[in-house]
């Protein structure tokens, strides 16, 4: 017995370096971004990497936002129209029709007080409004996210309560002047019981991400990580099904843009890729985001004046399809892995004749395969368990699968071709 035990000891390294090269030849990290600089066919793991060209995009269709709205800060699609508000003393959400934007309707939140409201978001039931902009001093105690019952809002009686937060990482409390703090924030969204924070970074031009509970009660902010988007980040939205979320901000000179982030882990949504997108409205200070696709946009801005600069408050349609429909159309609907029904794989991965895919106890199910610019090259019907697909007659690089069928939830992945 002694003997065993040390025969297993002298071969336990050599077992896990074994372990650790098989996976690390199945698992190659990189950027998977076929419209990136630096796309790497082989990688199966997005690594974040992706480096892009400048793009820039010009706005579909303009529309001038009642002048009651000049001070706009935020913007979600919710009911068929769009919920806005302003930044400044004003306690009133504006729902908007989609079709004639002069048509709208005002929601007072009585015994609400607009400190300096920045933000909208919203999940099923409530819709939140950040009530946290802080560039005055950087200083403020009493940043806070109004939490909205939504038939409650709808019935004109609207049912609020608060959840009020600090940030873990700010310690000191003093003045800082005006526009000069790393601590003021204009842009949430909010996923499964969280809210994630993206801020305002005047000092360093850089937004860092914090999450707190979505539900009421004081809160430290939880630091989560921080990216240089070069720029103030005013207002975001998520489309959770595709896992994008876009960023709306601008640089120092007032040079709007859009930030994407997608193919993320969990909801570290810095750690995917991170793609700039020009906007051509030079000098428009824009406000609030939101989308209902994932690939159109729309996004509001305030009323700005400087010298001889002045621009009105709109509102704007943009298309994102040239930067999003590739990777749109490889990711499922939903990211859950099938555990319910048992083990599934595709197996070799890195593969040169034939690609098995095995899912037990399911006999009817479709593979669809697409290659990384989002062209559908194969679909293949399965009438048993396990099955074997030819890609002899592919060419090498990257591939994806989305495997359906009635007995379980859409899935995808991702193999290579040698």
């Amino acid at each position: 017995m002694k003997n065993y035990i040390k025969l297993l000891q002298q071969l336990l390294p050599i077992i896990l370096f074994l372990f650790y090269a098989t996976d690390t030849q199945a698992q190659i990290s990189g950027c998977t971004d076929s419209l990136a600089t630096n796309f790497n066919p082989h990688a199966t793991i997005n690594d974040g990497s992706c480096v892009y060209d400048t793009a820039n995009v010009s706005p579909i269709n303009s529309w001038p936002l009642p002048q009651t709205l000049n001070e706009t800060s935020g913007l979600i699609i919710w009911n068929n129209k769009f919920w806005t508000h302003n930044d400044d003393t004003d306690n009133k959400i504006y729902a908007l029709d989609t079709l004639n934007i002069n048509n709208y309707s005002e929601y007072p939140l009585a015994l609400s007080v607009n400190n300096d409201w920045e933000e909208i978001s919203q999940d099923d039931d409530f819709i939140y409004i950040g009530d946290f902009g802080n560039n005055a001093n950087g200083n403020r105690t009493n940043l806070k996210i109004l939490r909205v019952d939504k038939i409650s809002l709808l019935q004109n009686t609207p049912i609020i309560d608060t959840i009020n937060f600090s940030y873990a990482l700010q310690n000191d409390f003093s003045p800082a002047g005006n526009n000069n703090t790393n601590f003021d924030c204009e842009a949430f969204v909010v996923s499964g019981d969280s809210i994630y924070l993206f801020t305002k970074e005047w000092v360093s031009m850089k937004s860092s991400i914090y999450s707190l509970p979505k539900t009421p009660g004081n809160y430290s902010a939880k630091f989560i990580s921080q990216y240089n988007v070069q720029g103030l980040i005013t207002g975001a939205t998520y489309y959770e099904d595709k896992k994008i979320v876009a960023l709306s901000g601008y640089s120092q000179l007032l040079q709007p843009f859009i930030l994407l982030l997608f193919d993320f882990h969990n909801r570290n949504f810095f750690s995917g890729n991170k793609r700039k997108v020009l906007l051509n409205l030079p000098f428009y200070q824009v406000e609030g985001i939101a989308t209902k696709d994932g690939l159109n946009y729309f996004i509001t801005n305030e009323r700005f004046t400087h010298s001889f600069i002045t621009t009105a408050a709109k509102i704007h349609r943009l298309n994102l399809s040239d930067y999003l429909s590739n990777y749109i159309s490889t990711v499922s609907t939903t990211f859950n892995t099938i555990n319910k029904t048992g083990e599934y794989y595709p197996y070799p991965n890195p593969a040169t004749d034939y690609i098995h895919f095995k899912i037990p106890d399911i006999y009817d199910f479709r593979i669809t395969v697409y290659n990384t610019h989002g062209q559908k090259i194969g679909l293949y019907e399965n009438t048993s368990y396990e099955f074997k697909l030819n890609v002899s007659n592919y060419n090498r690089g990257l591939y994806y699968y989305v495997i359906n069928s009635k007995d379980f939830d859409i899935m995808n992945g991702k193999f290579i071709v040698e």
